[in-house]
């Protein structure tokens, strides 16, 4: 059996033990309630309960939360070591930028961040250009 079909299958499973009707409106209802990021529509939810899709990481967890479970419970091990691995990954970037963008260049690229597209590319073009002309004459 596919992973998405098993996910399905597990996820109506753990709904109806925990007393919830396994519908996509039931799921939709509950897990918005419990998710701080997009909520997420009916068609999404009824996609998840058909085995067409597994959710993103981040709704991952937040079912597992929601439902009490382990992560195991849902998918594979295998998809559970990538989640973690993804996870250490995003921490090392975090503490990478913390540790060695100063404050005044975090608060730059906030501004660069929030220019219009056209002048982002120009900005971004010419970051490239001295990179390439400092790599060039460091050797």
């Amino acid at each position: 059996m596919d992973e998405k079909k098993n996910f399905s299958i597990k996820l109506k499973d753990l709904l109806q033990k925990r007393g919830y009707e396994p519908t996509a409106a039931t799921l939709e209802r509950e897990f918005n309630l419990r998710h701080y990021g997009k909520p997420i529509g009916l068609h999404a939810m009824a996609r998840w309960l058909r085995g067409e899709v597994i959710p993103t990481n981040e709704r991952l967890k937040t079912l597992a939360d929601w439902l009490d479970v382990d992560l195991r419970e849902l998918v594979s091990d295998e998809r559970v070591q990538r989640i973690n691995l993804s996870e250490q990954r995003q921490d090392s970037e975090d503490t990478f930028w913390h540790t060695q963008a100063s404050y005044d260049d975090q608060r730059l690229f906030k501004i660069f961040l929030n220019l219009p597209r056209e002048q982002r590319k120009t900005v971004r073009e010419v970051i490239i250009a001295m990179h390439k002309a400092y790599r060039t004459n460091k050797y």
